[in-house]
């Protein structure tokens, strides 16, 4: 067995580019002892949907996941990305694909959103899919201008609600996580502060560092190095614990704020009817590829951290996870069409 299947990419543009990457995360890798079950697993080459634009976090994500597949699988993994319609279409290609293990899908938490935020979705983000594991998660970092006077979780509620409307919050796009996350923040403490969104988290970044708005829950990916450069100001993660990144900073249940847990996620599924033996094949090579200190050296920069939860783990996470943001979502009234 080949140490490692090179992962090719189906998107248009700048398609040698991406062969490259794809070629040199292969590369990074070393060789593995895998035993072969190839009766449970995909016969033939394996598409991995990415409902999102190349070069994203789902797309990043998703082509390292890829790569740890090949080998246990002994298939060639071709990423598929297929942005438009909020990630819809790219799902909707993997709902209605055939269920022999060689069509996946990897998306991230706005999956479980769709119902809520659009009048009209072509398949049932639960019934349709089965899925296989969550692949990480990517906590959140509250964070604020430094030249707003609060120091923590508690003393940010107290300014918000002593200076109504005068507050607002930046996030990379309405409807996404960071502006959940906001519209959660508003709904637990009832602070007033108005939503500004952007396109993408760095012109938000931009202006909470200059002062336009005052709060932002961002990924500690990008936002973590204007903490360090004390740009802005860390006030709690937004995980159930504590990130490794960032041990001293506080949760937010710790910081004051009981039941405020919420963080971007992405999970792997395969089409409705999928058979158990193959749905736990791969389930066990993702689960290997993602324990290996090489792939979670490459995941640890995108600001995730990884999950590998079983596939009736994940599956009991995703309803839960549906009705959660649901309730955000109706609650604040966000939508996307």
């Amino acid at each position: 067995m080949t140490p490692s299947k090179k992962i090719l990419a189906l998107a248009g543009e700048a398609t040698s580019r991406r062969r490259f990457v794809a070629s040199a995360v292969a590369c990074a890798l070393p060789a593995l002892a895998w035993p072969a079950h190839a009766q449970d697993g995909p016969k033939g080459p394996v598409r991995v949907v990415v409902p999102h634009p190349a070069g994203g976090p789902a797309d990043q994500i998703a082509r390292i996941v890829a790569n740890g597949l090949a080998q246990p699988l002994g298939a060639t993994m071709l990423v598929d990305n297929r942005p438009g319609g909020g990630g819809m279409l790219g799902a909707q290609a993997v709902a209605q694909a055939k269920p022999d293990g060689e069509t996946l899908l990897v998306n991230a938490s706005v999956h479980v959103t769709y119902p809520a935020l659009f009048k009209q979705v072509a398949f049932d983000v639960i019934k349709d899919f089965t899925p296989i594991t969550q692949l990480t998660r990517v906590p959140m970092l509250l964070v604020i201008n430094p030249q707003l006077p609060v120091n923590d979780v508690k003393g940010l509620i107290a300014y918000a609600k002593a200076n109504p409307g005068k507050l607002s919050f930046g996030s990379s796009g309405n409807a996404g996580a960071a502006h959940l996350a906001g519209e959660l923040f508003k709904q637990l403490t009832g602070a007033d502060m108005v939503h500004v969104p952007y396109r993408g988290a760095a012109p938000a970044l931009t202006d909470l560092i200059g002062g336009q708005i005052q709060v932002m829950f961002d990924p500690a990916s990008s936002s973590m190095q204007h903490v360090r450069s004390g740009k802005l100001r860390a006030l709690a993660v937004t995980s159930q614990t504590r990130m490794a990144l960032v041990p001293d900073l506080p949760t937010m249940i710790e910081a004051g704020l009981p039941g405020y847990v919420l963080t971007n996620w992405y999970g792997l599924w395969a089409p409705k009817g999928t058979p158990a033996a193959t749905v736990q094949r791969i389930y066990n090579a993702a689960s290997q590829a993602l324990k290996t200190p090489e792939v979670q050296a490459q995941i640890r920069p995108t600001g995730a951290e990884v999950v590998a939860s079983s596939p009736e783990e994940f599956s009991r996470f995703v309803v839960a996870e549906k009705d959660m943001w649901a309730q955000i979502v109706v609650k604040s009234g966000a939508k996307l069409d």
